[in-house]
């Protein structure tokens, strides 16, 4: 598909977004407001940060069963939804911020740099180690104050070994679909500038989430990840 003609795309993101942005903004509402603050300080990022791509799904959960006040329902799926979700948040602010950085410095790879897949490459680079950082920092709020006897220095080994391979896996679903949006379905492809940018992103984060379910079980059925 090429961007000529792309209103269509422009008016689908705008609303994405904004009904995104709506979500997230009434989890904090409920949040810091209405006094719902979460028995785990660091779900307080989490539940906005995952609005901003799940969008209405994400606020009917946090509304059904992620509250402080509500009953988590019976069953595997809902420590894995929350562990996907905990994942994702950390890879979700390290890829937006790395997005823009390499936007903003024009950041290149090398020998990539006259390659039509040198920005795609550099994104994924700088997306990567980021996500990677911001996604071991939640997982650390995450074992530190939940296991007893466990200090500062070794919680940071146990948030890797609990992170690292979810990251990758959520990275994968991401990266793929934003490889499909870049080289095949827009050219030119669109630019970090464009709202249409991001409804890509919010749908390659979705696939990231279904990428991460299947590691996030195994980490959790381990003990290697909190059972949240």
């Amino acid at each position: 598909m090429t961007q000529t003609g792309s209103t269509a795309l422009t008016v689908v993101a705008w609303i994405s977004l904004a009904v995104a942005f709506a979500c997230a903004g009434a989890i904090l509402w409920d949040l810091h407001v209405r006094g719902e603050r979460q028995r785990m300080a660091v779900m307080e990022w989490v539940w906005p940060i995952t609005a901003l791509y799940w969008g209405p799904v994400a606020l009917w959960a946090y509304l059904r069963h992620g509250r402080a006040s509500a009953r988590a329902p019976e069953g595997d799926w809902w420590p894995t939804a929350k562990g996907v979700a905990h994942c994702g948040a950390g890879c979700t602010l390290g890829d937006v911020v790395g997005e823009w950085v390499v936007y903003l410095t024009a950041f290149s790879i090398g020998a990539f740099a006259s390659s039509a897949a040198n920005d795609l490459l550099a994104m994924y680079a700088v997306d990567f180690v980021l996500a990677w950082t911001f996604g071991v920092a939640f997982q650390w709020f995450s074992i530190v104050p939940m296991r007893e006897g466990v200090g500062r220095l070794e919680g940071i080994w146990l948030a890797i070994k609990a992170d690292t391979l979810s990251i990758v896996a959520f990275q994968v679903g991401l990266f793929g679909f934003m490889a499909l949006t870049h080289l095949v379905l827009w050219r030119p492809p669109l630019t970090i500038a464009s709202p249409g940018y991001w409804l890509m992103m919010q749908v390659g984060m979705v696939a990231g989430f279904f990428t991460a379910w299947p590691m996030n079980a195994w980490l959790i059925r381990r003990g290697w990840k909190e059972r949240m």
